[in-house]
């Protein structure tokens, strides 16, 4: 079990003034010193915390969207809703983190754990939501076989609970399991998939009623209208991520210790997500923090609180992490550590060497 701990430091030059806050540079502190937290960093109704720690040696593995770029990895369609395979076809260890949209196949999918694909994997199956109802069949041109991109990843903390929670902390109203057609296939994920299927489709409907609302204009593409991917690459939706990106993206890249965020929507804190690397951290900032102002555009008009401290932001993590622990193997020779706390979750993602490769916290 590893120890939360954060070290105080001075600094004043990330501090932003938005909403009327003003976000002093404060920085959350703990007892033995693993990581340090700074912000938080602030645009509109989005605030981030960066977290500060030593990164581990060794090789950064390709991420999922660098690997299918390259062609190096191939997402295989099975005709299971709830279950795709993933194969590394190359000489390096690909990073694939839950929460990641692949497109294309029958329907667009999210995949829900977080795996290290070694070299040369062979085929190796993975656990997938639809975030696209319906479509059972090519969109366009696209290979109804495989999956081409991972540009993006779920932009909303609702979806994460649906996808990702322990049964116990899964709260979402019973659903029926069927729907018609392939989604009433086997249920791999245990016996709520179903209604945690149900649950996802709702939450991406509210994810787009969301942009389109804030926009003035629908994000859902005429090619799918369902699709949450078709819809994460809508024109106008680029153009209103643009000042946030603007605003927050340098802040994560001025310092080399830099491993991880925390980001808080309307005053309240969301999720986070912790690499073993600085270099690792690099690679997925620009789709982690475009996920983090997707959600906070389409929040815009839900009203909100004070920007929390970096304490309440440090307080956070130290709650799930203290959680009432369970683990349980996944493929590609890696186990997952969930720990449940009253207020939050924290998923933690281990070779078979016990060297951590991925921290994922999540506020109920």
């Amino acid at each position: 079990m590893h120890r939360r701990s954060f070290v105080a430091l001075a600094v004043s030059s990330l501090a932003v003034v938005s909403l009327g806050v003003a976000a002093s540079a404060a920085f959350a502190a703990s007892a033995a010193g693993e990581y340090r937290i700074s912000g938080p960093v602030v645009h509109e109704n989005l605030a981030i915390y960066l977290v500060h720690g030593k990164s581990a040696p060794g090789k950064i593995p390709l991420t999922l969207a660098e690997a299918l770029t390259a062609k190096a990895v191939k997402v295989h369609e099975t005709g299971n809703v709830n279950e795709l395979q993933i194969e590394n076809l190359g000489a390096d260890e690909v990073f694939v983190q839950a929460g990641d949209i692949v497109k294309g196949g029958q329907q667009d999918r999210v995949l829900t754990v977080s795996l290290i694909l070694p070299s040369k994997s062979g085929r190796i199956p993975i656990a997938s939501f639809c975030v696209e109802q319906g479509r059972w069949a090519a969109r366009g041109k696209e290979d109804v076989k495989t999956f081409t991109t991972a540009a993006a990843a779920v932009p909303s903390r609702e979806a994460k609970l649906a996808i990702r929670a322990p049964a116990t902390a899964y709260a979402a109203d019973p659903a029926p399991t069927g729907g018609t057609g392939r989604h009433a296939r086997r249920d791999v994920g245990g016996s709520d998939t179903g209604s945690r299927q149900q649950e996802v489709w709702a939450k991406v409907r509210k994810v787009q009623e969301g942009l389109s609302s804030n926009l003035g204009a629908t994000v859902s593409a005429p090619a799918s209208q369902s699709s949450l991917q078709l819809s994460l690459e809508n024109e106008k939706l680029k153009d209103a991520q643009q000042a946030y990106i603007t605003a927050l993206k340098s802040a994560a890249e001025k310092d080399g210790d830099v491993v991880g965020y925390v980001f808080a929507i309307n005053g309240k804190l969301n999720s986070a997500e912790v690499y073993p690397s600085n270099g690792l951290f690099r690679k997925m900032w620009d789709k982690l923090l475009q996920a983090s102002v997707t959600e906070a555009i389409g929040a815009k008009n839900a009203g909100g609180e004070a920007t929390p401290s970096s304490e309440a932001a440090m307080a956070f993590l130290d709650e799930a992490a203290g959680g009432t622990a369970t683990e349980k193997p996944l493929p590609a020779s890696v186990s997952l550590e969930t720990r449940e706390a009253k207020k939050a979750l924290y998923f933690e993602t281990r070779r078979a060497s016990g060297g951590w490769v991925h921290r994922s916290y999540l506020a109920k």
